[in-house]
């Protein structure tokens, strides 16, 4: 709707690219997130799914010998050169923002399933720990390419770590399998020069020293007025670490566009002057969220501009 020109979806990449690009840009933002082509670790026919699946679905990578046998992606072989081309139709101030294919923990719960997997790290911790080795170094690999390229001004690492109430896997867990990865990731962006932010749904009290401390992420996104408002987050963690988003999903699509209006607003005004916020939805923008509603909020930090 923001591009009508395009009476459906592309199937090419650099054409949804560059929907993408003018939508956003018509939206009034200076970035587009971006993953590139040709790098997964979910075979096309899971990829192509259209509907929610458990996460005990489709087990792929449960045992040694499925381990060994299962075709890890070459992430040499990703279509990079997107990057160079999108050059051709990014408006001047405008940079790429790339995410990867899923995160380390979405992956590894993806290809072992979420009941294995947590059955695995007692019964088989090795085999844990080469799973994670083999989706986290991959992503290293992936980040440290398109980390490079001019085009891109900073990157999101993109894992769903937590519940309403508590982690997807234990701090400690986290910690053991899943942390150590990120902080290289992190390492890795921040050496090319540009920030870093974590896109991670749900609980994260106990872990956010690891977000902020130990893989030193710039920027946290994900909040949902059920878990933390982001103005009591704002509050709590602006000094460290930037807040991006939180204006909740569902108080989007119940309040009016007045309301939304209003609190977006005063989200800009309490951070005037003290930084460290980006104004932006909660999480990310479903098709049910009303037009007039998204709408709102995205006037708000046009108007403050």
């Amino acid at each position: 709707r923001v591009v009508p020109e395009y009476d459906k979806y592309p199937t090419e990449p650099d054409r949804q690219l560059q929907l993408v690009i003018k939508a956003n840009t018509r939206l009034g933002y200076d970035f587009t997130t971006i993953c590139v082509p040709n790098f997964s670790f979910n075979p096309p026919d899971i990829r192509r799914r259209e509907h929610s699946v458990s996460m005990n679905e489709g087990s792929r990578t449960g045992s040694r010998m499925e381990f060994e046998s299962f075709p890890w992606p070459d992430p040499d072989k990703a279509d990079y050169d997107i990057l160079n081309r999108s050059r051709e139709f990014l408006p001047q101030g405008m940079k790429l923002m790339p995410s990867s294919p899923m995160g380390l923990l979405e992956n590894a719960i993806s290809l072992v399933g979420f009941d294995a997997l947590c059955l695995l790290i007692y019964d088989d911790p090795q085999l844990v720990e080469d799973i994670f080795e083999a989706i986290g170094s991959r992503l290293v690999r992936y980040y440290q390419r398109v980390s490079q390229y001019g085009s891109v001004g900073a990157c999101i690492a993109n894992d769903d770590w937590g519940y309403k109430t508590s982690t997807v896997l234990s701090p400690r867990d986290l910690r053991r399998f899943v942390f150590p990865w990120y902080e290289r990731i992190v390492e890795i962006i921040h050496a090319s020069g540009k920030p870093v932010f974590l896109h991670s749904c749900g609980y994260f009290e106990k872990i956010i020293d690891d977000i902020i401390e130990t893989m030193k992420f710039d920027g946290r996104h994900s909040y949902e007025d059920n878990i933390l408002p982001v103005e009591e987050a704002y509050e709590r963690y602006h000094n460290r670490i930037a807040i991006l988003g939180g204006i909740d999903v569902d108080f989007i699509c119940r309040s009016s566009p007045e309301e939304i209006y209003r609190r977006s607003k005063s989200m800009l005004e309490r951070s005037a002057g003290r930084g460290s916020y980006e104004l932006g939805s909660g999480n990310s923008i479903p098709y049910y969220v009303p037009d007039r509603g998204y709408f709102a909020m995205v006037r708000a930090g046009l108007d403050q501009r």
